[in-house]
Protein backbone atom coordinates (compact mmCIF):
# COMPACT_ATOMS: atom_id res chain seq x y z
CA UNK A 1 0.00 0.00 0.00
CA UNK A 2 1.35 3.33 -0.84
CA UNK A 3 3.07 5.36 2.11
CA UNK A 4 1.00 8.25 1.90
CA UNK A 5 -2.16 6.44 3.00
CA UNK A 6 -0.62 5.57 6.38
CA UNK A 7 0.71 9.42 6.67
CA UNK A 8 0.25 10.41 10.04
CA UNK A 9 -1.10 14.30 9.41
CA UNK A 10 -1.99 14.76 13.73
CA UNK A 11 -1.18 13.62 16.56
CA UNK A 12 -3.47 14.45 19.48
CA UNK A 13 -2.32 13.76 23.14
CA UNK A 14 -3.85 13.44 26.55
CA UNK A 15 -2.86 15.63 29.66
CA UNK A 16 -3.20 13.93 32.91
CA UNK A 17 -0.27 11.74 33.37
CA UNK A 18 0.89 12.70 30.31
CA UNK A 19 1.82 15.99 29.96
CA UNK A 20 1.07 17.11 33.33
CA UNK A 21 2.49 14.88 35.71
CA UNK A 22 1.79 14.56 40.04
CA UNK A 23 3.91 13.51 43.11
CA UNK A 24 2.53 11.58 45.84
CA UNK A 25 -0.04 13.54 47.99
CA UNK A 26 -0.44 16.07 45.25
CA UNK A 27 -4.54 14.86 44.79
CA UNK A 28 -4.62 15.29 48.85
CA UNK A 29 -2.85 18.37 49.65
CA UNK A 30 -5.34 19.71 46.37
CA UNK A 31 -8.65 18.37 48.23
CA UNK A 32 -7.03 20.22 51.45
CA UNK A 33 -6.45 23.37 49.99
CA UNK A 34 -10.29 23.11 48.44
CA UNK A 35 -12.04 22.55 51.22
CA UNK A 36 -10.24 25.38 53.19
CA UNK A 37 -10.94 27.70 50.31
CA UNK A 38 -14.54 26.38 49.89
CA UNK A 39 -15.32 27.14 53.53
CA UNK A 40 -14.45 30.39 53.62
CA UNK A 41 -16.05 31.39 50.47
CA UNK A 42 -19.37 29.65 51.31
CA UNK A 43 -18.96 31.92 54.56
CA UNK A 44 -18.59 34.99 52.58
CA UNK A 45 -22.44 34.49 51.27
CA UNK A 46 -23.60 33.18 54.27
CA UNK A 47 -23.63 29.17 54.29
CA UNK A 48 -21.23 28.08 57.72
CA UNK A 49 -19.41 25.08 56.22
CA UNK A 50 -16.41 23.78 58.14
CA UNK A 51 -13.63 22.36 55.82
CA UNK A 52 -14.37 18.62 57.30
CA UNK A 53 -17.87 19.46 56.18
CA UNK A 54 -16.80 20.63 52.78
CA UNK A 55 -14.32 17.00 52.67
CA UNK A 56 -17.88 15.06 53.20
CA UNK A 57 -19.42 17.04 50.85
CA UNK A 58 -16.29 16.28 47.88
CA UNK A 59 -16.45 13.01 48.66
CA UNK A 60 -20.28 12.98 47.64
CA UNK A 61 -19.07 15.09 45.11
CA UNK A 62 -16.71 12.26 43.68
CA UNK A 63 -19.16 9.54 43.98
CA UNK A 64 -22.13 11.99 41.89
CA UNK A 65 -19.33 12.47 39.11
CA UNK A 66 -18.32 8.57 39.21
CA UNK A 67 -21.93 7.72 38.46
CA UNK A 68 -21.87 10.32 35.46
CA UNK A 69 -18.82 9.11 34.25
CA UNK A 70 -19.31 5.49 34.04
CA UNK A 71 -21.63 6.25 30.79
CA UNK A 72 -18.37 9.01 29.72
CA UNK A 73 -20.81 11.71 30.38
CA UNK A 74 -19.95 15.04 31.66
CA UNK A 75 -20.64 17.64 34.51
CA UNK A 76 -20.24 21.35 33.77
CA UNK A 77 -18.06 23.06 35.62
CA UNK A 78 -20.90 25.31 37.49
CA UNK A 79 -23.12 22.45 38.08
CA UNK A 80 -20.60 20.38 40.13
CA UNK A 81 -20.37 24.04 41.93
CA UNK A 82 -24.10 23.64 42.76
CA UNK A 83 -24.00 20.34 43.38
CA UNK A 84 -21.50 21.11 46.78
CA UNK A 85 -23.70 24.47 47.52
CA UNK A 86 -26.88 21.94 47.93
CA UNK A 87 -24.73 19.40 50.07
CA UNK A 88 -23.15 22.25 52.25
CA UNK A 89 -25.92 23.82 52.97
CA UNK A 90 -29.08 21.62 52.74
CA UNK A 91 -30.73 23.16 50.46
CA UNK A 92 -31.52 24.30 47.03
CA UNK A 93 -30.05 27.80 46.76
CA UNK A 94 -30.26 29.91 43.56
CA UNK A 95 -26.56 31.40 42.78
CA UNK A 96 -26.21 34.31 41.11
CA UNK A 97 -23.43 35.46 38.91
CA UNK A 98 -21.10 37.33 41.61
CA UNK A 99 -21.67 34.56 44.22
CA UNK A 100 -20.90 31.94 41.48
CA UNK A 101 -17.48 33.62 40.44
CA UNK A 102 -16.56 33.65 44.24
CA UNK A 103 -17.10 29.73 44.25
CA UNK A 104 -15.63 29.21 40.99
CA UNK A 105 -12.22 30.48 42.20
CA UNK A 106 -12.35 28.92 45.71
CA UNK A 107 -13.22 25.29 43.68
CA UNK A 108 -10.36 25.56 41.09
CA UNK A 109 -8.08 27.63 43.59
CA UNK A 110 -5.50 24.12 44.57
CA UNK A 111 -4.15 24.18 40.71
CA UNK A 112 -2.47 27.09 41.38
CA UNK A 113 -1.54 27.24 44.42
CA UNK A 114 -0.22 23.23 44.23
CA UNK A 115 0.27 22.81 40.32
CA UNK A 116 1.40 20.02 38.54
CA UNK A 117 4.93 20.01 36.94
CA UNK A 118 5.08 19.15 32.93
CA UNK A 119 7.00 16.07 31.76
CA UNK A 120 10.64 17.29 30.51
CA UNK A 121 9.80 15.69 27.37
CA UNK A 122 7.23 17.37 26.45
CA UNK A 123 8.54 21.05 25.24
CA UNK A 124 10.49 18.87 22.81
CA UNK A 125 8.11 16.40 21.66
CA UNK A 126 5.41 19.26 20.90
CA UNK A 127 8.01 21.28 19.32
CA UNK A 128 8.71 18.53 16.83
CA UNK A 129 4.95 17.83 16.25
CA UNK A 130 5.30 21.79 14.92
CA UNK A 131 8.30 21.71 12.97
CA UNK A 132 7.31 18.80 11.61
CA UNK A 133 3.88 20.25 9.77
CA UNK A 134 2.06 17.76 12.35
CA UNK A 135 -1.50 19.40 13.45
CA UNK A 136 -1.64 19.27 17.29
CA UNK A 137 -4.01 18.40 19.58
CA UNK A 138 -5.48 17.63 22.72
CA UNK A 139 -7.50 15.61 24.38
CA UNK A 140 -8.46 15.87 28.35
CA UNK A 141 -10.92 14.02 30.67
CA UNK A 142 -11.50 17.03 33.66
CA UNK A 143 -11.90 16.08 37.27
CA UNK A 144 -12.82 19.28 39.47
CA UNK A 145 -10.36 21.37 37.27
CA UNK A 146 -12.40 22.47 34.55
CA UNK A 147 -11.33 23.09 30.70
CA UNK A 148 -11.04 26.99 30.66
CA UNK A 149 -8.63 26.90 34.33
CA UNK A 150 -6.19 24.30 32.25
CA UNK A 151 -5.94 25.89 29.39
CA UNK A 152 -4.29 29.10 31.84
CA UNK A 153 -2.04 26.16 33.25
CA UNK A 154 -0.74 25.17 29.86
CA UNK A 155 -0.40 28.79 29.02
CA UNK A 156 1.71 29.24 32.63
CA UNK A 157 3.83 25.90 31.49
CA UNK A 158 4.73 27.55 28.16
CA UNK A 159 3.09 24.94 25.90
CA UNK A 160 0.13 26.14 25.17
CA UNK A 161 1.39 27.80 21.98
CA UNK A 162 1.81 23.95 20.13
CA UNK A 163 -1.55 22.96 20.06
CA UNK A 164 -3.75 23.53 17.16
CA UNK A 165 -7.11 22.06 19.11
CA UNK A 166 -8.13 21.97 22.38
CA UNK A 167 -11.15 19.30 23.58
CA UNK A 168 -12.12 19.51 27.11
CA UNK A 169 -14.72 16.75 28.08
CA UNK A 170 -16.37 19.64 30.22
CA UNK A 171 -16.87 21.64 27.73
CA UNK A 172 -17.89 19.12 24.94
CA UNK A 173 -20.02 16.94 27.54
CA UNK A 174 -18.53 13.51 26.44
CA UNK A 175 -15.48 11.77 28.15
CA UNK A 176 -13.00 9.28 26.64
CA UNK A 177 -13.48 7.07 25.62
CA UNK A 178 -16.28 7.50 24.20
CA UNK A 179 -15.10 8.12 20.30
CA UNK A 180 -17.39 11.30 19.77
CA UNK A 181 -14.64 13.27 21.42
CA UNK A 182 -11.86 11.32 18.99
CA UNK A 183 -14.46 12.26 16.00
CA UNK A 184 -15.25 15.85 17.24
CA UNK A 185 -11.11 16.30 17.59
CA UNK A 186 -10.18 15.35 14.47
CA UNK A 187 -13.27 17.34 12.22
CA UNK A 188 -11.40 20.14 14.12
CA UNK A 189 -7.77 18.74 13.58
CA UNK A 190 -9.12 18.44 9.54
CA UNK A 191 -7.62 15.13 9.28
CA UNK A 192 -9.60 11.28 8.84
CA UNK A 193 -9.30 9.58 12.18
CA UNK A 194 -6.90 6.81 10.04
CA UNK A 195 -4.77 10.10 9.87
CA UNK A 196 -4.20 10.69 13.61
CA UNK A 197 -1.64 9.04 16.02
CA UNK A 198 -3.11 9.69 19.92
CA UNK A 199 -0.58 9.21 22.90
CA UNK A 200 -2.06 9.15 26.34
CA UNK A 201 -1.50 7.19 29.70
CA UNK A 202 -4.70 5.36 30.13
CA UNK A 203 -5.86 1.73 28.69
CA UNK A 204 -9.54 2.96 28.49
CA UNK A 205 -9.94 5.91 27.97
CA UNK A 206 -6.90 6.72 25.91
CA UNK A 207 -5.65 3.53 24.40
CA UNK A 208 -9.29 1.71 23.74
CA UNK A 209 -11.20 5.05 23.13
CA UNK A 210 -8.66 5.87 20.28
CA UNK A 211 -8.49 2.79 18.85
CA UNK A 212 -12.27 2.74 18.69
CA UNK A 213 -12.37 5.76 17.16
CA UNK A 214 -9.94 4.81 14.42
CA UNK A 215 -7.27 6.61 15.26
CA UNK A 216 -3.43 4.91 15.78
CA UNK A 217 -2.80 5.04 19.43
CA UNK A 218 0.55 4.95 21.38
CA UNK A 219 0.24 3.83 25.09
CA UNK A 220 2.71 5.51 27.92
CA UNK A 221 3.16 2.91 30.18
CA UNK A 222 4.68 4.25 33.09
CA UNK A 223 4.34 5.37 36.91
CA UNK A 224 6.37 8.02 37.04
CA UNK A 225 4.28 11.15 37.56
CA UNK A 226 1.49 9.21 38.82
CA UNK A 227 0.40 9.71 42.74
CA UNK A 228 0.13 6.46 43.98
CA UNK A 229 -0.98 7.76 47.02
CA UNK A 230 -4.45 8.68 45.78
CA UNK A 231 -4.79 5.77 43.33
CA UNK A 232 -4.50 3.90 46.50
CA UNK A 233 -7.60 6.05 48.15
CA UNK A 234 -10.75 4.23 46.51
CA UNK A 235 -12.35 7.55 47.28
CA UNK A 236 -10.23 9.75 45.18
CA UNK A 237 -11.24 10.80 42.03
CA UNK A 238 -7.66 9.80 40.75
CA UNK A 239 -8.84 6.17 41.77
CA UNK A 240 -11.96 6.02 40.28
CA UNK A 241 -11.23 6.87 37.18
CA UNK A 242 -8.69 4.46 37.27
CA UNK A 243 -10.86 2.03 38.20
CA UNK A 244 -12.86 2.28 35.32
CA UNK A 245 -10.34 0.59 33.46
CA UNK A 246 -9.61 -2.51 35.50
CA UNK A 247 -10.06 -5.75 34.05
CA UNK A 248 -8.60 -4.57 30.68
CA UNK A 249 -4.98 -5.61 29.45
CA UNK A 250 -2.76 -4.50 26.96
CA UNK A 251 -3.18 -7.52 24.44
CA UNK A 252 -7.06 -7.39 24.82
CA UNK A 253 -6.46 -3.66 23.52
CA UNK A 254 -3.18 -3.62 21.69
CA UNK A 255 -2.22 -0.48 21.09
CA UNK A 256 -0.59 -0.01 18.15
CA UNK A 257 2.85 1.33 20.16
CA UNK A 258 3.65 0.98 23.72
CA UNK A 259 6.54 3.49 25.21
CA UNK A 260 7.70 3.87 28.98
CA UNK A 261 8.41 7.33 28.16
CA UNK A 262 7.10 10.55 26.52
CA UNK A 263 10.42 11.40 25.33
CA UNK A 264 10.22 7.48 23.52
CA UNK A 265 6.71 8.99 21.41
CA UNK A 266 9.05 10.60 18.85
CA UNK A 267 10.44 7.39 17.41
CA UNK A 268 7.00 5.68 17.93
CA UNK A 269 5.36 8.66 15.91
CA UNK A 270 7.99 8.02 12.88
CA UNK A 271 7.77 4.37 12.75
CA UNK A 272 3.80 4.64 12.55
CA UNK A 273 4.80 7.37 10.11
CA UNK A 274 6.31 5.21 8.06
CA UNK A 275 3.74 2.42 7.91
Amino acid sequence: MPKSNHMIKAVTIDLWQTLLLDRDGASERRNLIRCQNLSKALGQIGIEASPLKISSVLRETSSWLASVWASDREVTHHDQIRFVVERASGRVIEIGEERLELLSSAYVSPIFEHPPYLDPAADRLLQWLKEGGKGVGLISNVGMTPGFVLRRVLQMQGIVRYFDVLVFSDEVGIRKPDRSIFHLTAEKLGARPSEIVHIGDDLRSDALGGKNAGFRTILLSTDVGRDMIAERDPTSLVSITREFGIGLSIDEVEPDKTVTSLDMAIEAIMQLDDG
